[in-house]
């Protein structure tokens, strides 16, 4: 997941980038990758861009880079075109990029699952947001399922996804299968769109003396301005500024009409970007008031940063907002719909004026490090490279059918010494999450066997086991997030497959499974394409009851069908390294089926285990997570078991 060769990010990209919209259409999405643009331009890539027009465009007209598909009508805030296909087709063959890059949400970015030829190239998938079936919006709770469908397939086909924050990514239900290729970039804005602004230059823009509180974006549902319009109605002394357009305006404007229309509240409706600079370096406050986590990152608050303005903002759980609003340093974080807690907040900021300086201060600070656009560029330009390199090794794997030999000729850098040299060695992978305590001696154990590499996948462990594992010789992949057993293991035999290892040997990390029975595996696998290292006698009573029942279910005459200490072939590694394999769970019933149906050898050999050191098993610990494995295992059986097998092709032949 992290990094890439030094000249990997030098050499110039071709970039498509697909969008939403993109400027002078107003919107954090669009100003975000209209800055983006300029800054890949000015590192030297070639890019070209295509939108939905609004029937917006800039004052001297489009260069022959940016392309606006015409819209035929907007349904729930989503631009209809059936044209965007034809569209991003031409697009392909007029401009060839080395890479797709898709924002979403787009209901457009959709064509590319039905373009061959935009099928053919890399797709980088940026995430700006959810799409939240809000309780606001009853027509996005019926739409989603429908588009949830199109949205999974494309994070499936994506190479690699970008998130803007940490804390969206862990919250992001869509993205939880995916967190593996998932990367985070904050967004980032440009210096040259934001000038240095003098006091005098916007005198003119307020008219009383009070606290000046400022909000900017669209007059959507989930932006909460209602909040902020009611907390400062009935306060002359502040004195609010809300810039922008949208179906929520005639809302807010009858909030107002039955206050009186207070001359200290104004709805400006939308404005240049000259004005809205003006307006963010003469504030006093700037607020977001959003109450959905539709509002990922809140661009705008990077905007209100580089003129130093302290920010109000919710406190959204699980919004990118508390990432960049930093309650206590730049920010004071409020709960979102709460008009008293707005009110107390302004309040407070318009008391304490050397608050607003030093929270003002530090986000100006914060800003200078981390939000320049060209730093945010050159971090994407580099996953750019990596999925680049990564695509183009992919297509030689499936040429070569995953042959060891000839993929480790791609990989290693050592050249066909190291590559003869890997296709005769063992990788041993164990799953760890929290095992400081037993993996070092597990470790320490099966390094003692000649030809045998261990690697140690960490999945997401809070304690010491990466660097333990590091000091005791094995190699180590962390994942960002928690994945489970079977995705580590899963990425441990990807690993072995792209390094042309000869096989896989599956051991857990809390000291179950003993090493020295590694050399009757390989020797067992000279006959077989998996070997189960089988200890029935590890099981309950109940254990035993569901092996018999599955068992029968699915004819299989194996002793223990759930042992996780297993030897695996090349070919075996080959097939549980797709996609499909991806779907399943655990490492037993599931992972036996598809090898059966690959008509893949299994045989078992019979082995003593030691009892667990640290925890319990995670599929039997309570009597509702049994209850759930066995439907969940039953009806997978069900499905496979008419299947016609097939047989997989030969290492290094074509289908």
């Amino acid at each position: 997941m992290e990094g890439a060769d030094p000249g990997d990010a030098v050499s110039a990209k071709r970039i498509l980038h697909v969008g939403k919209f993109y400027p002078p259409v107003p919107g954090g999405m669009e100003r975000f990758l209209g800055d983006l643009v300029e800054a890949q331009r000015a590192a030297g890539d070639e890019v070209a861009v295509l939108v939905h027009s609004d029937g917006r465009a800039d004052a001297g007209g489009d260069p022959p880079w940016l392309m606006r598909c015409p819209v035929w009508m907007q349904l729930a805030f989503v631009p209809l075109s059936p044209l965007f296909g034809v569209w991003l087709q031409r697009a392909i063959e007029r401009f060839r990029p080395d890479v797709l890059h898709i924002h979403v949400p787009n209901l457009s970015g959709f064509w590319a699952l039905l373009l061959p030829a935009a099928r053919r190239l890399p797709w980088v998938v940026h995430w700006h947001s959810d799409v939240e079936p809000s309780k606001f919006k009853a027509v996005l709770r019926l739409a989603y399922p429908h588009y949830r469908i199109f949205e999974f397939a494309l994070l499936e086909r994506a190479e690699c996804i970008v998130a803007t924050s940490a804390v969206y990514l862990e919250a992001s239900e869509p993205l939880a299968p995916w967190r593996l290729k998932c990367h985070v970039v904050p967004l980032g804005v440009s210096p040259a769109r934001l000038p240095d602004i003098g006091e005098s230059e916007s005198r003119d823009l307020w008219r009383g003396e009070g606290l000046r509180v400022l909000a900017i974006g669209r007059f959507s549902y989930y932006k909460g301005f209602d909040t902020l319009v009611h907390a400062v109605v009935n306060d002359p002394g502040k004195e609010l500024v809300i810039v922008g357009d949208g179906e929520e305006r005639a809302r807010l404007a009858t909030i107002l009409a039955r206050a009186g229309n207070p001359g200290h509240v104004r709805l400006l409706g939308e404005a240049d970007d000259a004005t809205c600079n003006r307006l963010l370096a003469s504030c006093d406050v700037f607020c977001l008031p959003s109450r959905e986590r539709t509002e990922a990152f809140g661009l705008v608050l990077l905007e209100a940063m580089r003129y130093g303005k302290p920010l109000l903002a919710s406190d959204l759980p699980g919004s990118g907002i508390t990432w960049v609003a930093r309650n206590g340093q730049n920010a004071l974080l409020v709960p979102p719909d709460n008009v008293a807690a707005w009110s107390a907040a302004l309040e407070s900021l318009a008391q304490h004026p050397a608050q607003r300086h030093m929270l003002g201060h530090l986000g100006f600070e914060r800003y200078l490090r981390e939000f320049d656009i060209s730093g945010v560029a050159a971090r994407i330009r580099r996953l750019y490279a990596q999925v680049i390199k990564a695509r183009g090794e992919e297509e030689k794997m499936k040429a070569s059918k995953f042959d060891p030999a000839a993929t480790v000729k791609m990989k290693a850098r050592g050249g066909a010494g190291a590559a003869q040299e890997l296709a005769q060695r063992l990788l041993v992978v164990i799953p760890a999450f929290n095992e400081a305590e037993c993996i070092g001696g597990v470790i320490e154990q099966t390094r003692a066997h000649a030809g045998v590499d261990v690697l140690v996948v960490d999945d997401g462990s809070s304690d010491d086991t990466a660097a333990i594992a590091v000091v005791k010789g094995a190699m180590v992949l962390r994942a960002p997030l928690w994945q489970g057993a079977w995705g580590a293991i899963q990425t441990g035999m990807r690993y072995a497959a792209r390094h042309g290892y000869a096989g896989v040997v599956t051991m857990d990390a809390d000291g179950q499974h003993e090493p020295i029975y590694l050399a009757e595996l390989i020797e067992a696998g000279r006959g077989a394409d998996v070997v189960i290292a089988a200890c029935p006698a590890r099981g309950s009573r109940a254990r035993r009851w569901a092996w018999a029942y599955f068992k029968l279910l699915t004819g299989f005459t194996l002793d223990d069908l759930t042992s996780g200490f297993r030897y695996y072939n090349a070919r075996a590694c080959h097939l549980l390294a797709t996609e499909e394999a991806t779907l399943l769970d655990y490492q037993d019933i599931g992972v036996l089926l598809m090898l059966r149906h690959a008509n893949l050898r299994i045989s078992e050999i019979p082995v003593a285990m030691n009892p667990r050191r640290n925890g319990g098993s995670r599929v039997f610990s309570s009597w509702w997570a049994v209850a759930r494995y066995m439907a969940e295992t039953s009806l997978l059986c069900l499905a496979r078991w008419n299947r016609h097998p097939k047989t997989p092709p030969a290492l290094g032949t074509r289908e």
